[in-house]
């Protein structure tokens, strides 16, 4: 008979846990350096690893994650998992890996954001990460709606996918996604939390639920300008920002920061929708950005008879697509889930992910991934003199 495996060195222990990552970070927790210590006796391995802040919501994923790594190696009977925090230095050391290291001041305190010297990552031309400006013309619509399961359907598709709720004053996005934690803050930057795949920031994780926003433009700008610089988004391969209706400050400065992001404009189809969504295309094309089609929602309601009822009218989306010479995309109708996964904070495309409305959303997402995908190729290297 053979006798017992042979328990794994010191260096097998800590490839075997290279490919675990933080569940936030999206790095190996080796090459963030969270691994501290492992000490390996009789049949059993224990592992000291460094949170990155005292109190880490997902400290017993990371558990799990490390856990199943080191009993699946042959000779380990057993793992003991024990945390330390890493300290003020090592976080700043971190958030200068990951994040850059903005050297510009205002006065004696470090300024913050865009101001602070760090480039907006997605308008950078060696940027892969198409961004998806969700507008409409005017409110009710389910813009918001659409922005979520949008995101959930590219998520399940295997992309990386993250949104900005740029809706200040109706922020909706974290209760539709049903995310119930407020983002990591490491050394200022921002860890965005993650439900059903997709990463979101907004500003319901910083105001009250029944508190009004009352900002002026200015204010506006610098909210939207540290969503896109002071958060760890990662080179996601998608950025939807869900658009407020209209066309004021907020869709402006976002022209400003986002030059190639591709704007899809959402109605219904009554004449009184499309007619005001034909305003928001406008305004795209007038500050450069390109609109890429046209989605009409609250299309039909299908009764118990099987019937398809046409409650706000019929073929909006189309003339509009037709007006504004882009695709019509498609068409989602009402469903009672639709309704209630907005409001519960459970997406249709995972409560229901083969019913009516979920079909419609997964082929809109199928097109824009696979059909619309810019056809440009940017270098940075190419430079006119």
């Amino acid at each position: 008979m053979s006798g017992p495996a042979a328990m794994p060195t010191h260096d097998e222990v800590i490839e075997a846990l290279r490919p675990v990552h933080d569940p936030e970070l999206h790095r190996s927790i080796v090459d963030l350096g969270m691994v501290r210590d492992v000490t390996i006796t009789d049949g059993s391995v224990s592992v000291l690893v460094a949170l990155t802040i005292s109190g880490c919501p997902l400290r017993s994923e990371i558990d799990r994650r490390v856990t199943e790594a080191v009993v699946a190696l042959d000779g380990v009977d057993s793992a003991a998992i024990e945390f330390t925090v890493m300290t003020d230095d090592e976080r700043t050391e971190l958030r200068q890996m990951l994040h850059g290291d903005p050297s510009a001041t205002a006065g004696s305190q470090p300024a913050q954001g865009h101001a602070e010297g760090r480039a907006i990552p997605f308008s950078d031309p060696s940027s892969t990460t198409r961004v998806l400006l969700i507008a409409s013309g005017k409110g009710g619509v389910g813009k918001s709606s659409l922005t979520t399961n949008l995101a959930v359907a590219l998520a399940q598709a295997g992309k990386s996918v993250a949104v900005i709720d740029a809706d200040v004053y109706g922020f909706s996005i974290p209760r539709m996604l049903g995310v119930v934690r407020p983002p990591v803050v490491i050394d200022q930057m921002l860890l965005p939390p993650e439900m059903h795949g997709v990463r979101c920031i907004s500003m319901g994780f910083f105001a009250e639920e029944d508190t009004p926003v009352i900002w002026r433009g200015p204010m506006l700008h610098k909210a939207l300008e540290q969503f896109l610089t002071d958060v760890y988004w990662d080179d996601p391969d998608y950025l939807l920002v869900d658009l407020p209706p209209g066309t004021g400050d907020v869709s402006l400065s976002l022209a400003q920061y986002l030059p190639r992001a591709e704007v899809y404009v959402v109605t219904t189809p009554q004449p009184a929708a499309q007619r005001v969504a034909q305003r928001a295309a406008y305004m795209a094309r007038k500050v450069n950005l390109t609109v890429k089609g046209v989605i009409e929602n609250m299309s039909w309601f299908t009764g118990d008879d099987g019937k398809r009822y046409e409650i706000f009218g019929a073929d909006g989306g189309e003339e509009l697509a037709g007006r504004l010479g882009v695709p019509m995309l498609g068409k989602i109708p009402i469903t009672p889930l639709l309704r209630e996964g907005s409001d519960s904070g459970n997406p249709v495309m995972v409560t229901d992910p083969d019913g009516e409305a979920a079909t419609a959303i997964r082929a809109i997402a199928t097109t824009i991934d696979a059909e619309l995908a810019p056809k440009r190729r940017y270098n940075p290297e190419l430079k006119l003199i």
